[in-house]
C-alpha cells in the first residue's frame, strides 16, 4: 500500500469533514481540497505572492515593536513615533494593493506544469457568497496578456452536491469536477492576437 496520500484509499481512510452550517468551513474545505486536485494534476504552487505579503507583515509587526518598546517615553520618542505611525500605514497600504489588484479571491498561483508549452501558470480563485450554496471556481491564466493565456473557465455548483448529510466531503466527486475544470481550461482554443 503507498503512503501517498493522494490515492484513493487514504481519502476514504481520512473522510475531510465540516460543519455545513458555517460557511467559512465549507469553503475553506473545498479551497483546500481544489488546491490539492490541481497539485495532483501537476502544478505547482507558486508561492512568490504569499512570501511578499509574509515579508510585509513581517516588517509591519517589527514596525510596532519597535515603536512599542521604544526605550524612551512618550514626548521625547514623539518624531520616532510619528516616524513608525507613518511606515505602518505605508506598508499596510502596500499590503492592501498587493491583496486587491493580484490576489482578489485567488486561492493559488501554480507555476505551468513541467514539459508544457504553455509559459504561464494558472490562478485559481473561488467565491461562495454568504448565505448562499453555490460555490464558484474559476481557473485563469496567470499572465492573461501572454499569448499563451487561455480563456478563464467556471466551474457553478451547489455544495450540496460534493457534502453528504454529515458533512463529510465526497472528495472524488469534487476531485472530478476540479480535474475537467482544469481540463476545459487547457483544452480552450488560444487567444488571437
Amino acid at each position: 500500500m503507498s503512503s501517498d496520500s493522494n490515492t484513493p484509499s487514504t481519502k476514504q481512510q481520512n473522510p475531510k469533514k465540516t460543519n455545513l452550517l458555517d460557511h467559512n468551513s465549507i469553503k475553506h474545505l473545498l479551497d483546500e481540497s481544489a488546491t490539492e486536485a490541481v497539485k495532483g494534476r501537476g502544478y505547482v504552487e507558486d508561492v512568490r505572492m504569499s512570501n511578499v505579503r509574509l515579508l510585509m507583515g513581517t516588517v509591519i509587526i517589527i514596525i510596532a515593536v519597535v515603536a512599542q518598546f521604544y526605550p524612551k517615553k512618550f514626548p521625547e520618542n514623539k518624531n520616532f513615533l510619528i516616524g513608525a505611525i507613518i511606515l505602518y500605514i505605508l506598508f499596510n497600504g502596500i499590503l492592501q494593493v498587493i491583496v486587491y489588484t493580484k490576489e482578489k479571491n485567488a486561492m493559488m498561483f501554480t507555476y505551468p506544469p513541467a514539459g508544457s508549452y504553455n509559459s504561464t501558470g494558472l490562478v485559481v480563485s473561488s467565491k461562495l457568497p454568504r448565505f448562499s450554496d453555490m460555490y464558484t471556481l474559476t481557473i485563469e491564466s496567470a499572465d492573461p496578456k501572454s499569448i499563451s493565456a487561455n480563456k478563464p473557465v467556471e466551474l457553478n455548483k451547489s455544495v450540496t452536491k460534493w457534502f453528504t448529510k454529515d458533512g463529510v466531503l465526497v472528495e472524488g466527486l469534487f476531485w472530478k469536477d476540479v480535474e475537467e475544470l482544469v481540463d476545459q481550461y487547457n483544452k480552450e482554443p488560444k487567444k488571437n492576437k
